[in-house]
């Protein structure tokens, strides 16, 4: 169950509520943006994007299994539309980092939009293009973001679930490069 929500981690959903999955860098903070939205139904961290079956934090963090660490959210359409979703998504880590965000270093910590249908992956696209030419403007360099289709989400270990609500003072800051998503 989701330490803040009470609700359950991987459903079952209400009607109507659909899913998003983004890779941001360390996923604990990540997390918390999101599960703030109104219209977010619950948020889990977890894996995803890799070519291994069942990671874990230590072999995620060892290298070598091609997973993100991210976050996947449950929300309602008609209370936060995906395009609001993109543009938290945007303005709060850095897309031009390649594998890395800030001091987090490694292939888990790279920045990703995970769409589940076309208009989702229409969107993505839209959104990174306009971004990309807002980060241009500002003398910043290329985003780095991949846009591929949802995979498996792997539910990471209960101690990283809302891990920020649990442990107020814990690190990962999350921290936009400063450039406006409009």
């Amino acid at each position: 169950m989701h330490y803040v929500s009470g609700r359950p981690l991987v459903g079952p959903h209400p009607d109507g509520m659909q899913l998003a999955m983004f890779g941001m860098g360390c996923f604990w903070g990540v997390e918390r943006l999101f599960w703030q939205m109104d219209g977010v139904w619950v948020t889990a961290v977890g894996y995803s994007g890799g070519r291994t079956q069942d990671p874990t934090y230590e072999t995620v963090c060892r290298g070598g299994t091609g997973h993100n660490e991210v976050v996947r959210i449950a929300f309602d359409p008609a209370r936060v539309p995906y395009r609001a979703l993109l543009a938290t998504f945007w303005q709060s880590h850095d897309p031009t980092q390649g594998m890395r965000q800030g001091n987090d270093i490694g292939e888990q910590y790279r920045s990703a939009i995970y769409f589940f249908d076309e208009g989702q992956q229409g969107a993505a696209k839209h959104s990174r293009d306009r971004y990309q030419a807002a980060l241009t403007n500002a003398g910043m360099g290329a985003i780095t973001t991949e846009i591929e289709q949802a995979g498996t989400f792997f539910l990471a270990e209960g101690y990283h679930q809302q891990y920020l609500a649990k442990n107020p003072d814990g690190y990962c800051r999350m921290r936009g490069c400063g450039v406006s998503f409009r």
